[in-house]
């Protein structure tokens, strides 16, 4: 277990779609260890494989940040019991569901300090594997439904400034191009 460094805004690797994990193994394993240790450092609510630099279809929730009242479903061997665990490891996660609508305050470990209003959809339903390999599903509203859906973008290359009109990029502009500039490649 150990705390990577968080890729920062114009790291390529945060703009590429990334594959499937074919097998999940004692690496994927670690990766997911590595990524809620790096996500609980920086208090984060979530954070996507490439964001600490792996191009793979993982993500890993801080459960303990979301209110149990937004949960409307969860199955799986990770989810059973009466409490959540207090952090969950989605092995390709798929979006089955989106429904509604909700704007609010977003932000994004690879975009320090930045937030911005982001319309999002209400309710989104994912299916996974967990680091076991067995399968999950999760649903939720609020907060939970904007952090699943931003997460899967991550995966998909995607940050949540694209979801802004070129009024707000341009209020971000000198905060992006700092983080641009200040970016270290491997």
């Amino acid at each position: 277990m150990a705390v990577r460094t968080i890729r920062i805004y114009g790291d390529p690797v945060l703009r590429k779609k990334v594959g499937p994990v074919k097998e999940v193994t004692e690496s994927h394993r670690r990766l997911g260890e590595d990524m809620i240790d790096t996500m609980v450092k920086a208090d984060g609510v979530g954070i996507a494989a490439p964001q600490v630099g792996e191009s793979i279809r993982m993500y890993a929730l801080n459960l303990t940040a979301i209110t149990p009242d937004l949960y409307i479903e969860c199955r799986g061997r990770a989810l059973e019991g009466k409490t959540k665990p207090d952090y969950l490891v989605l092995v390709n996660p798929k979006i089955v569901k989106q429904e509604g609508e909700q704007t609010g305050d977003e932000g994004c470990l690879s975009l320090p300090e930045m937030f911005d209003r982001v319309t999002r959809p209400n309710l989104v339903r994912v299916e996974a594997t967990d680091l076991d390999g067995d399968p999950l599903e999760i649903e939720g509203t609020g907060l939970l439904a904007r952090v699943l859906i931003h997460e899967y973008d991550h995966l998909e290359g995607i940050l949540f400034i694209d979801y802004l009109n070129k009024f707000r990029l341009q209020f971000h502009r000198k905060k992006l191009k700092k983080f641009k500039e200040s970016i270290q490649v491997d």
